[in-house]
C-alpha cells in the first residue's frame, strides 16, 4: 500500500487519481487550494489538504508531505499562471519532497509535440518552455522520479488501453486513462528515472507500463 500526496488533486486528472488510489486501498492526501473542494475530495476517498501551491513555502509543503512515500504533481492553472504553478510550484514541490524524505516523485508533464504544426501563441510557447524546465529540475534532483508526458487530454471515457513508451507518435489520451496510468506507475516501483510518453492505444495500461524498458 502506497501513501501518496497529490499536488493538484482537485483537477480533472488529480481527482480521478484520488478515486483510483482510494479504491485500490492506498492512502491519499489530496492537496487543493479552494475550501469548497474539500468535501468532494473526501467523498472520493482522499484526505483533503488545503494549501495553495502559489502561496505555500517549501517548509509548509514539506510538513504537509511528511509521511508520504510518493508525491504526484498534477497541478496546472492555465497559461496565465504557468510560471507560478508549473514552474515555481513544481520546483518548490521537488524541494519539499526531498526535505520531507519522500522517496518517489511522479510529474504529469507535457508531450513535446503539443502544438506542432499549429499557430503557437507566446503564452503557449512559454508554457512549453516552463514545462520543459520543470522536467529538467526534477530529473536533476536526487528523487526517484518518473515524468509522464500525455498527449492532448480529452474528456472521453477511458478505454483502459494505451500506447506508452520512451518515444511515440503524438496523439490524444483521455484523462481517465492518464489517471489509470498514474496508478499503474505508482504500483510499479521498478519504473525509475524514466520519461514516458502516453497516448490512446490498444495495449492494457498495466501491460503497457510493465513493458517500458528498464
Amino acid at each position: 500500500m502506497a501513501n501518496v500526496f497529490i499536488v493538484g488533486a482537485a483537477g480533472k486528472v488529480g481527482s480521478r487519481l484520488v478515486k483510483r488510489l482510494s479504491d485500490n486501498d492506498h492512502q491519499v492526501t489530496a492537496m487543493h487550494r479552494k475550501p469548497e473542494q474539500s468535501e468532494s475530495l473526501n467523498g472520493l476517498g482522499g484526505k483533503p489538504c488545503l494549501l495553495s501551491i502559489t502561496d505555500a513555502s517549501v517548509d509548509s509543503l514539506a510538513k504537509a508531505m511528511k509521511g508520504a512515500d510518493t508525491v504526484v504533481f498534477s497541478a496546472g492553472a492555465g497559461v496565465e499562471l504557468t510560471n507560478a504553478v508549473d514552474g515555481e510550484g513544481l520546483e518548490k514541490s521537488v524541494d519539499a519532497a526531498q526535505a520531507a524524505g519522500v522517496k518517489r516523485f511522479i510529474l504529469v508533464s507535457a508531450f513535446p509535440d503539443a502544438g506542432r504544426g499549429k499557430h503557437i501563441s507566446e503564452t503557449f510557447e512559454n508554457y512549453m518552455r516552463v514545462k520543459r524546465l520543470a522536467d529538467v529540475y526534477l530529473a536533476q534532483s536526487k528523487l526517484d522520479w518518473v515524468i509522464l508526458r500525455p498527449g492532448t487530454l480529452t474528456l472521453e471515457e477511458g478505454t483502459g488501453n494505451v500506447n506508452a513508451g520512451l518515444a511515440i507518435k503524438y496523439g490524444d489520451i483521455s484523462r481517465d486513462d492518464v489517471a489509470e496510468t498514474l496508478l499503474a506507475i505508482i504500483e510499479n516501483e521498478g519504473i525509475s528515472r524514466k520519461i514516458i510518453e502516453l497516448t490512446e492505444g490498444e495495449t492494457p495500461v498495466r501491460e503497457a507500463i510493465a513493458s517500458v524498458p528498464a
